[in-house]
Formats: C-alpha cells, sequence, structure tokens
C-alpha cells in the first residue's frame, strides 16, 4: 500500500504539473514570446484599415463634403438672390404704394371739388328759391295784412255804427263822420 500511496501521490503531481503546463504562462497577450506575431498582425490590421478608409471611406466622406459645400454655396447665392429681389420687389410696391396714395389724394381733391362746385350751385338754387319763396310769402302777408286791415275797417265801421245806435237811440248817425274817424284812428292820426 505505500507503494500505491507513493504511486498516487506520484500521479497527482503529474496531473498537476500537466494542469499547470496546458494552462501556459498566463495571458497569451502577455507572451513575450508570441510578441512579434502580434507585431505583425497588428500592422496588417492597420494597414488593412488605413487601405479601406483610404480607398473606400474617405472618398465618400470627401465627396459628401463637397456635394454639401456646393449646396450650401448654391443656396447662399439663391437666398442673396432672392433676397436682392424682395428688396426690389419691396421698393416697387413702396412706389406703387405712394403712387396709389398721390391718386387717392388726386381723386379726393377732384371729388371734394365736385362736391363743393355742386354744393355752391345747390346752395345758390336754394337761395334763389327762397328768396322767391319769401318775397311771395311777403307778398301774402301784405296782401293778408291788408285784407285784415280792410276787414278790420269794415267791422269797427258796423261796430261803431251799433254801439252809436245803441248808445243813442233815434238819432241818425253819420256814415261819414264814422268812417272818417276809423279811417284816421287805422292810419295813426287820432
Amino acid at each position: 500500500m505505500a507503494e500505491d500511496a507513493t504511486h498516487s501521490a506520484a500521479d497527482a503531481a503529474h496531473g498537476a504539473a500537466d494542469a499547470a503546463h496546458s494552462a501556459g504562462p498566463g495571458m497569451p497577450q502577455l507572451d513575450f514570446s508570441t510578441f512579434p506575431n502580434q507585431i505583425f498582425w497588428l500592422v496588417v490590421t492597420l494597414l488593412a484599415i488605413w487601405l479601406i478608409l483610404d480607398k473606400v471611406a474617405l472618398p465618400r466622406i470627401a465627396a459628401v463634403l463637397a456635394e454639401r459645400q456646393g449646396t450650401l454655396t448654391n443656396d447662399l447665392a439663391a437666398a442673396e438672390d432672392l433676397k436682392r429681389q424682395a428688396a426690389e420687389a419691396e421698393k416697387a410696391y413702396d412706389k406703387a404704394l405712394a403712387d396709389a396714395r398721390a391718386e387717392a389724394h388726386r381723386i379726393a381733391d377732384e371729388t371734394r371739388a365736385e362736391i363743393q362746385a355742386g354744393l355752391a350751385e345747390a346752395t345758390a338754387r336754394a337761395d334763389e328759391q327762397i328768396a322767391a319763396k319769401a318775397a311771395e310769402s311777403e307778398a301774402r302777408i301784405a296782401e293778408i295784412q291788408a285784407s285784415a286791415a280792410q276787414s278790420v275797417e269794415e267791422v269797427a265801421r258796423d261796430v261803431t255804427a251799433e254801439i252809436v245806435a245803441a248808445v243813442a237811440p233815434g238819432k241818425t248817425v253819420d256814415a261819414n263822420a264814422i268812417n272818417a274817424a276809423i279811417t284816421a284812428r287805422m292810419r295813426g292820426q287820432a
């Protein structure tokens, strides 16, 4: 059994040595014996990346940037052109607006002058009509006053004759004396 124990201890040591040998010295990236191989593949990879960038990616990026710059330049030129056109349109609008205002003022002045002339003419006609109607009214008033005065004289003669007849019954009333007294009184002589 001692031999078995020795044998098993030797197998265990051998198994541990195999396990340590198969695990290697540690991480392969840190193994100095593989550095030349790693450096070679690093250079190959960097060269491949550089070639892909130089031949494929960078030309595409440069084309996109150039196209974008061209678009920006064209857009800026178009914007300048539109700005110039807008300024010209604004000037034309301002001129048209000023012309329209001047025309509106001219039309308003002409219309005002026409209205004033029509108003003066209508006022003159109205004044003539009023003067004619006033003259006609004054003539009618004079007729009415004359008629009223005549009527008052007649009524005064009749009333005076009746009053005298009532005050002095049986006496004859002198119509000429009554007429003369009433005429004098009406004219303000009495």
